[in-house]
């Protein structure tokens, strides 16, 4: 520090990687760090994180594999800071108000990411808002919370884009595997991009195309069953998760259909399983390396720097694959 004539958090920002230092300072810095040939004291390290240095990962949902992907990110980008990272796995019917509570009681963390999570799960007095928090996957701009930031796509969009993607293919008998529309704002959203898509291409809805499950294989591939015993004409099927893509094309499989000569599908996230899924699914790709890389930084960025929360829509993309047919 004296010798670049930075601060101490300056140099410690530049030796742990962190974005918000400009580029100048952090070429001066390295400069010197190289001609000592410095290295940092990783025990030092370690009994700092350990006393005072903890930010927790809650993540809302053990099926998703989006998730497994933006966790690892999350993980790999605070590994290279001064931060030490406890992730905590919970049910997607989980109480997350009430385990984030506990969290901040007994662990005093100095910030949260959440991964997953709606509206409902929290209320506006709930104690973990005294310290800086970001949910990364869901919007929570109108949430009116001056310590959560968020960095998340603007599903429903993403949901109208690919049911227009599907209406565009010839098919106008498409049928939902959704979410708990009350307990998920995420399904609420997703869902509402598959009723913009039809209600824009003059095609009515009809309840009987929906079926509601939890975002995992098997409870998709119930889902997926519950359709082909209603009787009904079904030539695609939205589903708004990879996993439930999957699940659901178990289910058309053990039927003795074929995907997508017989009923086509589309995803949601846009999972590397989705990617190299036979056949290979058509999703929604969501960017976990931004999503991860953007939350960590609003983190910090409110842990050290106290700025105000911030919340940041990340452009999506539309990745076609062979799980579509265009039909007449």
């Amino acid at each position: 520090a004296k010798e670049s004539g930075y601060s101490v958090t300056t140099v410690s920002r530049v030796l742990n990687n962190r974005q918000d230092v400009s580029p100048a300072a952090k070429e001066t810095i390295m400069k010197i760090v190289e001609a000592h040939n410095f290295v940092p004291n990783t025990n030092a390290k370690r009994l700092k994180q350990t006393i005072s240095r903890n930010i927790y990962l809650l993540v809302k949902g053990t099926s998703n594999m989006l998730f497994a992907n933006v966790v690892e990110e999350i993980q790999s980008i605070i590994d290279r800071t001064d931060y030490s990272l406890s992730i905590t796995y919970l049910d997607e019917d989980s109480n997350l108000s009430s385990v984030t509570d506990r969290i901040c009681r007994e662990r005093k963390p100095l910030g949260i990411i959440f991964l997953g999570g709606s509206r409902e799960d929290f209320s506006e007095d709930t104690s973990s808002f005294k310290v800086p928090c970001v949910i990364v996957t869901t919007s929570a701009e109108n949430w009116s919370m001056k310590e959560l930031s968020s960095v998340s796509i603007d599903d429903e969009k993403a949901g109208e884009t690919i049911v227009d993607y599907l209406i565009e293919h010839g098919h106008t008998k498409i049928a939902e595997i959704g979410a708990n529309l009350e307990l998920s704002q995420t399904a609420r959203l997703r869902h509402n991009g598959y009723l913009n898509s039809l209600k824009k291409h003059g095609i009515t809805p009809d309840e009987r195309y929906y079926e509601r499950a939890r975002f995992s294989y098997d409870s998709a591939y119930r889902a997926m069953k519950k359709l082909l015993e209603k009787n009904i004409e079904i030539t695609a099927v939205y589903a708004i998760s990879d996993a439930m893509a999957i699940g659901a094309i178990r289910a058309i499989l053990d039927k003795g259909l074929r995907v997508p000569e017989d009923i086509s599908i589309t995803g949601f996230d846009g999972s590397t399983l989705a990617e190299y899924y036979n056949p290979k699914i058509v999703s929604i790709r969501q960017p976990h390396k931004d999503m991860a890389a953007r939350s960590v930084e609003l983190l910090f960025n409110m842990i050290d720097l106290h700025k105000g929360s911030c919340h940041e829509i990340i452009p999506f993309e539309l990745k076609e694959g062979e799980s579509v047919a265009r039909i007449n």
